[in-house]
């Protein structure tokens, strides 16, 4: 997430500087329409859990994937306060979280910045269970990135496990596009480890839209999905989703007419259809079972272009492509 309008961010900020863990005036609630920015999910003792971006990062849950407890609890009671060193400017309002199972512990990374900034944080957290109320114990900065110093975003993390069981961490958003970077047993970058970028829009200036990286292994491929174009903007969203793939999670992804996704590569594989949804991206894939799904905001447009999570079944093309229903 990169674009949020300024106004949202000017209301959040304001409404964040006084919020603790059980802020006044707000409740948990049930939903059928859930509505979030930038959502992951994880699955742990039969419950669904969607985290997303907002004050502290938000939280819901679910038993069947349709009804939804949007919980009061922000998933990070407090900020850590090196964040706001890291990022001046930098209150509560967290984006884009990702969140995995390694090594019996779930972690999950967040990201501070502020809006059209590249002056930005990846933190990380860990805890035993994902369950409401749950404690995150702070892990420090995975990423940080700075203005004249960086040419991309540490923002939109995602965590991948390779086939020999190592986790990576890919990143970014414009300036210089998606990056890789490989990490330790802790989860931190790897000694010596540096990123390197596997996806870009354009290889000068800095209108590079394209960001959210998530990678998704299925058969002999990872599958990287981003999205592109311009999310935050409700009816004037342009977002969407582009995939490409390799058989090392390093890389070189290539669509599926062969081009480098690191030179304007790219499969366009989801985006609104005008009806339901102006635009859709930042989004997530998973195996739940036997079945696969694809995750992402959608732009709605019966609601006025209110950010909401869509969810649909993933399938695969005979040639090894997803196709999302």
């Amino acid at each position: 997430m990169r674009n949020t309008l300024i106004a949202m961010l000017a209301l959040a900020s304001v409404a964040a500087v006084a919020q603790d863990r059980k802020p006044h005036g707000r409740h948990s609630f049930t939903t059928d329409t859930l509505m979030v920015h930038d959502p992951v999910m994880a699955v742990e003792d039969g419950v669904y859990h969607v985290f997303s971006t907002g004050n502290g990062l938000q939280h819901a849950t679910s038993a069947d994937r349709r009804t939804w407890t949007v919980h009061a609890e922000p998933v990070l009671d407090s900020i850590p306060r090196w964040t706001h060193d890291s990022v001046p400017g930098f209150r509560r309002h967290v984006w884009a979280p990702d969140v995995i199972r390694y090594r019996g512990r779930w972690w999950m990374a967040y990201s501070c910045s502020t809006f059209g900034k590249r002056t930005s944080a990846i933190g990380l957290a860990s805890s035993t269970t994902l369950a409401v109320g749950a404690r995150w114990r702070d892990e420090g900065p995975l990423v940080c990135s700075r203005e004249g110093r960086d040419n991309w975003n540490a923002i939109d993390p995602n965590f991948v496990i390779d086939e020999n069981g190592r986790p990576w961490l890919a990143y970014g958003s414009f300036w210089g596009g998606i990056q890789l970077v490989g990490l330790d047993s802790t989860m931190h970058v790897a000694a010596g480890a540096r990123p390197q970028t596997i996806a870009r829009r354009t290889t000068t200036g800095r209108a590079n839209p394209i960001e959210a990286p998530f990678i998704f292994r299925h058969g002999d491929y990872f599958y990287l999905f981003v999205s592109w174009d311009y999310c935050c903007r409700g009816m004037e969203s342009t977002y969407r989703v582009a995939v490409g793939r390799s058989k090392t999670v390093a890389g070189p992804y290539l669509d599926k007419d062969g081009r480098d996704m690191r030179d304007g590569g790219g499969t366009l594989v989801f985006e609104g259809d005008k009806r339901e949804f102006e635009a859709a991206g930042h989004s997530a894939a998973y195996r739940f079972g036997d079945s696969d799904i694809f995750i992402c905001h959608g732009y709605s447009i019966p609601r006025g272009g209110a950010s909401i999570l869509v969810q649909r079944p993933m399938a695969w093309t005979e040639d090894g492509w997803p196709k999302i229903f």
